[in-house]
């Protein structure tokens, strides 16, 4: 029997986060998109903890016009502006089984050019 998109992309998920695991000097950056909003945050997963987060679907966020991947490159910036200010300097990138273009690709970019490394 076939997968359907939804179990291909859950397997996806799941082999990227064997290889992946953000500790507390170096956290994980996951990034969640569904049709009309995209949600990042910076997670220690030695605690369990999320220790930033941005999404398109918070009070300030929704003044944001644009396409979907301008939205997601502004909620990037605004991201890595909340990791300096939290002193993060390194974290790993999830991109959460979706594929590396698009606003998965806006979002890690734009958090790049505001600081953080990965």
């Amino acid at each position: 029997m076939k997968d359907n998109k939804v179990q291909k992309r859950q397997s996806r998920k799941r082999r990227v986060r064997f290889k992946i695991y953000g500790t507390t000097e170096c956290p994980r950056i996951s990034v969640f998109s569904s049709n009309k909003h995209i949600f990042v945050q910076i997670i220690d997963d030695t605690t369990g903890k999320t220790l930033v987060s941005a999404s398109d679907y918070e009070k300030g966020a929704k003044k944001i016009v644009g396409t979907k991947t301008e939205v997601a490159r502004q909620i990037g910036m605004t991201l890595g502006q909340r990791a300096k200010m939290k002193n993060i300097k390194k974290a790993v990138f999830d991109r959460g089984g979706k594929l590396y273009h698009g606003r998965v690709q806006a979002v890690a970019e734009s958090v790049r050019e505001s600081g953080l490394e990965f």
